[in-house]
This record gives structure tokens, sequence and C-alpha cells, in this order.
């Protein structure tokens, strides 16, 4: 075994003692006593969190070694996804209002991989219930014939520098926000529909608003 195949393997382990750790945390009833769930919220967000930057550390560096694959792109459910990635925000944020929305001319169906998506839209739900005032808002739309799957909060919104960066293309520092944006730059355009390729677009109004769009 190499040292890159060393790396990779320390990671994955790290990540699945992560991940038992989480469901643990995940077990443990709220007592509606704010000395204990307060904390036990804090714990298991952070858990969520470092379990996920370490999944995208493992394929960000499939990428770089040019290994970076969508095995799993199948027909979806654009509803069904958002429901279930606000219920998940809502597990981890109960201070919050969590809204899913669908608009009315998204289509029953749409062919993306599931896992990965989920991942990406995951670290920006967790970004949102971090800076979030009030409000997250998860939402399926249509634009320019893409399905855009957005994360949408009431904070005061990305700082300049990152979206300049992120407008230009332009790689981000590669830790907390910056490595989160690079992992979801290079799902979204890992996914491809003939001429057409997935884009990620950041901007603010009324808040952060981190949006994938997928052909």
């Amino acid at each position: 075994m190499d040292d890159h195949d060393l790396y990779a393997a320390l990671l994955h382990e790290t990540k699945n003692h992560l991940v038992l750790l989480t469901l643990t945390l995940d077990s443990i009833p709220h007592t509606r006593q704010d000395a204990h769930d307060a904390p036990l919220d804090a714990a298991r967000l952070l858990g969520h969190k470092v379990a996920e930057r370490l999944m995208q550390a493992m394929l960000l560096y499939k990428a770089e070694a040019g290994a970076l694959r969508l095995n799993a792109v199948n027909a979806y459910s654009p509803e069904d996804m958002v429901a279930e990635m606000a219920q998940q925000a809502r597990s981890l944020a109960k201070h919050l209002e969590v809204v899913a929305r669908v608009d009315a001319d998204v289509p029953p169906i749409w062919f993306f991989d599931r896992n990965l998506l989920q991942m990406a839209l995951m670290n920006a739900i967790h970004n949102s219930i971090s800076y979030a005032r009030a409000r997250i808002e998860v939402r399926a739309a249509l634009s320019d014939g893409m399905l855009a799957l957005s994360v949408r909060d009431d904070s005061d919104g990305y700082p300049e520098h990152i979206l300049e960066l992120t407008a230009q293309g332009l790689p981000l520092q590669s830790n907390g926000t910056g490595l989160g944006i690079r992992f979801a730059r290079l799902i979204a355009q890992a996914h491809r529909n003939e001429e057409r390729e997935g884009e990620l677009r950041l901007y603010n109004d009324a808040g952060a608003v981190f949006e994938m769009r997928l052909p």
C-alpha cells in the first residue's frame, strides 16, 4: 500500500467511526430541557459536519486523481429529495423554521446522483443552520431548462469575495466554506446531459442562496 492508498484508507476508517458516533448521538432522545437538548443538538450538528467534511475530502482526492465518477445516476423525485433534506435540517435545527418548496412546473422525476447531491446540499444546510436568523428554505425549481435545487436562508449572506471567486470559477480556500463550495461545484459539473453541464451558483437575496443546477 503506497502513501496515497494509506491516506485514503485512514480517511475512510475515520469517517466510518464518525458516522457511528453521529448515529449514537441521533439515538439520544430530547428531554425538552435546554441544558440537555442544546448541547446535544450542537454535538450532533458538529458530528455530521465533520463526517461530511471527511467524505468531501475523500471525493476531492478521487477527483484530483481523475477517479470521480457519477455511479448512482438514476431517476429520482425532486419533491422527495427536497422533503428529505428539509426534514434532516429540522432534526438538526429545531430553533429554526425550515420550509420545503417545490415549484409547480418541476417534473416528477429527474436524473441525478442522489447520494452526492445530498452531501453537497447538506453541507449548504449546515452552513445555513450556523448563520440563519430564523428561517431556511429548501427548494426545487426549473431554471433555463435545468433542475435548480437550492438552500436559502435569512442570514447576512455570503461575503463579497466568495461570490466573486465563485462567479469567476476561481478556487477558494481549501477549508471551511471554501471546501464545501469546491466540492459542490465538482458534483454539479459532473452532471452532464448532451452539451450541457451542471453548475453551482451562489448569490445573496435577503440572505444567502446556494443553488445547484442540473441539466
